[in-house]
């Protein structure tokens, strides 16, 4: 397989872990996702992952008045270690290397994130999951993912989402004039207001020339977008 990109890191959200569920783990719906990273990782990908944890807590759905959103947020952080662990034992079932690193210090089932050894073991082959986001509240993953990105040098961010299938011009959803964009400038998204990730992992991947594909996940997306074809959306 001819490959555009040596390096890059994907964005999974939360939902992708639940599959047709809309809570908790479907390890059918893992496993097909670990199939596909290790197919990639053998083809010679350098290959790192962000996943959130929606499908397991999403902190910004609870009532402030039960809970402070720095709390929340940390609850939402340990979700998304969770499925970082549930997807370290699918990938490791398929005979590939990987490892877990989480911005909140948990030693006995994880590795501390630093970026130098974040980058070693990408060098040596194996897949990294980043956990538990930038390890900071008011953060989104989306940050975690721009961020994590730029630190290991990735070529290009993938974010696969669950309900869309690329960047429109407006809610595919709720207005159908709104049209599907193959391709747009950062400076473009920002003038038309139109919904990407939240504006500090975007203003991110602008200040820092990092092209972003927007895609709806699902089996056989991944190896396309690696060939270069065209899929989603891509900010550049």
């Amino acid at each position: 397989m001819k490959l555009k990109y040596k390096r890059i890191l994907i964005k999974f959200s939360g939902e992708a872990f639940s599959g047709k569920k809309s809570f908790g783990l479907d390890f059918g719906s893992i496993r097909a996702i670990a199939k596909e990273l290790v197919g990639l990782r053998r083809a010679g990908v350098d290959l790192a992952v962000v996943v959130g944890g929606g499908n397991i807590f999403r902190g910004r759905a609870i009532p402030r008045q039960t809970i402070d959103q720095a709390t929340a947020d940390y609850m939402g952080m340990i979700g998304t270690l969770i499925n970082a662990l549930a997807l370290q034992a699918e990938i490791e079932k398929q005979g590939a290397e990987t490892r877990v690193m989480t911005a909140l210090s948990m030693k006995e089932v994880a590795e501390d994130y630093i970026r130098r050894k974040a980058t070693s073991h990408l060098s040596k082959g194996r897949i990294v999951l980043f956990a538990a986001g930038t390890g900071n509240p008011y953060f989104t993953t989306d940050t975690a993912a721009a961020l994590r990105a730029l630190e290991i040098g990735a070529e290009v961010l993938l974010k696969a989402t669950t309900h869309v299938d690329g960047v429109y011009t407006g809610d595919p959803n709720k207005d159908k004039k709104a049209k599907k964009l193959s391709e747009v400038t950062f400076q473009e998204a920002l003038v038309q207001h139109l919904k990407i990730m939240d504006s500090t992992a975007f203003s991110l991947c602008q200040d820092n020339k990092l092209p972003t594909v927007v895609f709806k996940y699902e089996p056989g997306v991944l190896a396309k977008v690696l060939r270069g074809e065209k899929v989603g959306t891509l900010v550049r």
